[in-house]
């Protein structure tokens, strides 16, 4: 019997993409009055600042999904702001993006900025996202109203160090008595300099992801980039309108990450549990009203996580993979090709810079791993991969498996050159060096093969896995490049090295701060 879920029979809702089924759901309920759509307008609006040189810029339009309106008057100042995190704009060395929540509706949201805590800028406006989820799927997803709010700072000082504060109507971080919740953000500098970055995948709320972040935190990194999976507000990552949904789990985790994401600018992607159905479109609308990433991808409403940025002598591209999955095809091919013209034409800006040495890459879904659970994503091999040769990228890192795992340096999906733990690598003639990095913080996978890290090697000619091809389907396959793997919780450390010994040494740490893994990147050496 073909039971109707959510209001789409099961065997019509199998056959439809994502934005099928949201078209379908707006359609039939619209008429039923159960489904209203608007789009959030405001903007910030620009304002000077003398002692950076500073403006806000204008946000973009963001869809929503809102029911019922809050009544719900609450005195400003009564309420605290909380889940600050930052994003760099486009250009690091001028944009901060600054964004934080409010468990209720206030008045006039700004921002004040400055080069020392007690002489802060006047108030600068900022956007308001009000995001809506009504209960729905029979109480399996559960009502939320949030209120997040964003304000985007160009023309800073490149190399800077700012202390900033976030208000509204009611709650001055100016006054003595706020001056605890004031945050502090640093600017990319002018040139190219040493700096090290980080990077996971997979985190959720957990203490595992707590103590990672914190860990994190002890790096002191210019940046740090998120594969994907962010909150798991969403828990089955299928990105069906069926899926069951709690909203409120992003209160928690941007509690949560406020401790570091208040001073590191926090670069996301999109995940597959990050497809949540019910916001247009596609599913980002939430990631749209929770983040401001840089809006220079080719499409920053419908493909928020696709993006780059430069930080010294390093170019940066996100990417959504769920554009190109066979595994999980709720979005596959959303973008008509569209991002995998622009990484070409991207990467190839990048690459002829003088001023670039490295390439990095991240995004979810793995090009090459062997976790029994998800294993290799073959839509990736056959869109991107062949893109990453072509322009020599330097590493790639990726989630969607809850491990750490490593490859050799890989050409045309077989090793080309094996690179032992502490050794170096030459991307120029060796290969790319692929990087699962999936252990921030939710529930663990298990490999088909035993963990080998340092200090616990046990090499292997061959691991026996999978990947998937088009269709949904398993293929087996025998590799030799699954150099390191690690059953456990971890993240990732890259030191970069600018000038003429211009290197990147990356390094794997477990929760316990024990090094796991660690090799050199080094062009032309």
């Amino acid at each position: 019997m073909d039971i109707p879920r959510f209001g789409i029979p099961e065997k019509l809702a199998d056959r439809m993409s994502m934005a099928e089924q949201h078209d379908y759901l707006r359609s039939r309920l619209t008429r039923r009055g159960v489904l209203r759509t608007s789009v959030a307008t405001a903007a910030v609006a620009g304002a000077g600042l003398s002692t950076a040189g500073l403006a806000a810029s204008p946000a973009q339009a963001t869809p929503t999904v809102p029911v019922r309106r809050s009544t719900t008057q609450v005195d400003g100042s009564l309420v605290a702001p909380f889940g600050r995190h930052l994003a760099y704009g486009a250009d690091p060395k001028t944009q901060m993006r600054v964004s934080w929540q409010v468990p209720f509706a206030v008045r006039r949201p700004y921002i004040r900025i400055g080069l020392k805590p007690w002489a802060l800028s006047r108030k600068i406006d900022a956007e308001v996202r009000h995001l809506t989820t009504p209960v729905l799927n029979g109480g399996k997803i559960a009502a939320a109203e949030q209120f997040y709010v964003h304000a985007g700072l160009d023309r800073l000082r490149p190399g800077t160090t700012y202390y900033y504060g976030v208000g509204h109507t009611g709650f001055d971080p100016a006054d003595p008595g706020n001056l605890g919740t004031l945050g502090t953000f640093t600017t990319a500098p002018s040139h190219a300099e040493s700096f090290t970055f980080t990077a996971f995948g997979d985190q959720g709320v957990s203490y595992h992801a707590l103590g990672n972040d914190q860990l994190i935190l002890g790096q002191n990194p210019a940046f740090h980039l998120h594969a994907g999976d962010i909150c798991y507000a969403d828990p089955s990552g299928s990105g069906r309108e069926t899926d069951s949904y709690d909203a409120r789990t992003w209160d928690q985790f941007l509690a949560q990450t406020e401790t570091v994401a208040k001073t590191v600018p926090w670069m996301v992607t999109t995940g597959n549990h990050d497809m949540e159905a019910w916001y247009s479109p596609d599913g980002y609308g939430g990631q749209n009203a929770r983040w401001s990433l840089p809006d220079n991808g080719p499409d920053p409403v419908r493909l928020p996580g696709v993006y780059s940025f430069t930080h010294g002598n390093v170019g940066v591209i996100a990417l959504d993979a769920n554009d190109v999955s066979y595994e999980i095809p709720a979005n596959l091919g959303v973008s008509d090709g569209r991002q995998t013209r622009w990484l070409d034409r991207r990467l190839g800006e990048l690459r002829a810079r003088h001023d670039i040495d490295f390439l990095v890459v991240f995004f979810h879904h793995c090009a090459f791993s062997t976790t029994n659970s998800h294993a290799s994503e073959g839509g990736v091999r056959e869109a991107w991969v062949p893109l990453f040769e072509k322009h020599q990228v330097d590493l790639v890192i990726n989630g969607h498996n809850h491990v750490y795992e490593r490859t050799d340096a890989i050409k045309r999906n077989a090793v080309s050159r094996k690179v032992p733990i502490g050794e170096r690598t030459d991307p120029t003639r060796d290969g790319i060096v692929y990087v699962t990095a999936g252990g921030a913080g939710k529930s663990l996978y298990n490999f088909p093969a035993p963990d080998s890290y340092e200090g616990h090697v046990q090499d292997q000619d061959s691991v026996k896995t999978y990947h998937w091809v088009k269709g949904g389907a398993k293929e087996t396959e025998t590799v030799e490049w699954s150099r390191v793997r690690y059953t456990g919780y971890s993240f990732l450390a890259v030191e970069v090295r600018a000038g003429r010994q211009a290197r990147m040494r990356v390094s794997a740490l477990a929760e316990s701060g024990e090094r796991i893994d660690h090799f050199e990147i080094a062009r032309g050496r």
